[in-house]
């Protein structure tokens, strides 16, 4: 079997030559779209990163599609991937860099925390705000376990999409988990002890 076409010039150029577009271009690309991206999910709130019904899903996978010719343009070249994949690797952590030492900034571009629900009440204003229907609200807290609104103190919407939910009183699951973390606790300390009893006979 030959191999021959393994060392094709042309296969290699295909792959490490950038076609149709120049380096500057390729650099550019992504990082404008980054730049839109950051701005227009600021713009639009953080539901559509909390994915609350099958809407904001379909938001976020269509928006990678869209943004994906404006990324890599007329080239498919495999070093034209890697160029624009370390564009936007370096243009994060420039911006994540330089934000960490300018705090406000930082709080400004990502917003503040929303809440939901304090003291077992419902913020409504909080709710238009954020788009986000009573129904979803449940849907949160039953994702988090929580059954009613009346086991809950308070439910915040946080600025990069999680949801942070407290509630009144510790829960049945939190009780069996410290339960069980107190037993594996106290069986690793038996399994010390006999250690130190073989070692000594």
């Amino acid at each position: 079997m030959s191999f021959h076409w393994f060392w094709s010039q042309d296969l290699w150029r295909n792959m490490w030559w950038l076609t149709g577009i120049s380096l500057a271009e390729k650099v550019l690309r992504p990082v404008i779209v980054y730049a839109f991206l950051v701005i227009g999910l600021r713009v639009f709130g953080k539901r559509e990163l909390v994915q609350l019904n099958p809407f904001d899903f379909v938001v976020l996978i269509s928006l990678s599609n869209t943004v994906q010719n404006a990324i890599i343009g007329n080239d498919n070249s495999v070093a034209g991937g890697l160029i624009g994949a370390l564009a936007l690797l370096l243009a994060n952590y420039l911006v994540v860099r330089f934000l960490f030492g300018h705090r406000r900034l930082d709080q400004l571009i990502q917003g503040e925390p929303t809440v939901l629900i304090e003291n077992g009440s419902i913020v409504r204003e909080a709710l238009a705000k954020e788009l986000v229907t009573e129904s979803e609200l449940m849907t949160i807290l039953h994702r988090q376990s929580f059954t009613s609104l009346s086991e809950v103190n308070r439910c915040v919407l946080e600025p990069g999409g999680s949801i942070s939910v407290e509630g009144k009183n510790p829960r049945q699951v939190d009780l069996h988990h410290h339960e069980l973390m107190a037993k594996l606790n106290q069986l690793s300390r038996q399994i010390e002890e006999l250690k130190d009893q073989v070692r000594q006979c």
